[in-house]
């Protein structure tokens, strides 16, 4: 019982942390002053009782019983949960109010997910390092380049709401275009060399990691693809300047052959087929 009141503790936190800023920053138009001031300082930490009991359900679903119980569920609601913790602690460095209201809902959403999708038995080989390392690795390459999907998503609203008389005041707020596009950039980066290295560790160390040789899966396919998608935007952005409207394309679509590659082939298995 306990357990079920931390899910929808944490389902009501993320809901009213969006709405409140959906409310006051989103939905509100800006001032002819040229907007609001920065938020209060409670709204900064806000987030972080949410967090909290997110990562407690997270880790009474996946540590639960013996083994790893990774399932779908647990799989998507982990990724936005990291995406949601690295977003707050980048709060501290670059202004990224914007993104409270999409992160919020999409968290209130996914810290479910868990109940609605258990596990459906522990993944093998967790007791070998590199399969905690890959595990780990991946997560974080998954968030990060969550970030920069819906980093870019906002992009794409502040450039077409550009010459809008009524511009949201969370949008006049923002940096400026060009400094979201180097921080999307920034965040691409570490992303696309942790997808290297995911990718890597699956490939070579692949009979340690999953006590198989390696098979080329639809996963596997999809995953080098993804790779490939951020490698070319990564190559034309430095060779050829790639920018505004291409940048965000490409970051969207790496972005969603990557859930197709992980997530798409996880939710067929396990809801699907139950396997």
């Amino acid at each position: 019982m306990s357990d079920i009141l931390a899910y929808l503790a944490a389902f009501l936190l993320y809901a009213l942390i969006g709405w409140h800023f959906w409310r006051t920053r989103w939905n509100v138009p800006a001032r002819s002053g040229g907007g609001e001031a920065a938020g209060a300082g409670w709204e900064r930490y806000a987030i972080v009782a949410p967090l909290v009991l997110h990562g407690y359900t997270l880790y009474e679903a996946v540590f639960a019983g013996v083994g790893l119980n990774f399932g779908v569920g647990s799989a998507v609601s982990s990724i936005v949960w990291l995406t949601a913790m690295i977003y707050w602690l980048s709060g501290f460095f670059y202004r990224l109010e914007g993104l409270q209201t999409l992160v919020a809902p999409v968290a209130a959403v996914a810290v479910l997910l868990p109940l609605a999708f258990p596990s459906l038995r522990p993944l093998a080989n967790t007791e070998f390092p590199a399969f905690k390392a890959h595990i780990s690795i991946a997560m974080l390459a998954y968030s990060l380049l969550t970030i920069a999907a819906l980093h870019a998503l906002l992009m794409a609203v502040v450039e077409r709401r550009l010459h809008h008389p009524t511009l949201p005041s969370v949008l006049t707020n923002m940096p400026p275009l060009l400094t979201m596009e180097n921080l999307l950039f920034r965040v691409i980066w570490v992303g696309f060399i942790l997808l290297t290295l995911t990718l890597i560790s699956g490939i070579v160390f692949s009979e340690e990691v999953f006590g198989q040789p390696l098979k080329f899966t639809h996963k596997t396919l999809f995953g080098i693809i993804s790779w490939c998608v951020f490698a070319a935007l990564l190559a034309g952005r430095q060779f050829y300047g790639w920018r505004g409207r291409i940048a965000i394309r490409w970051t969207l679509s790496g972005f969603t052959i990557l859930l197709l590659a992980y997530l798409g082939s996880k939710f067929v298995l396990e809801v699907i087929l139950h396997r």
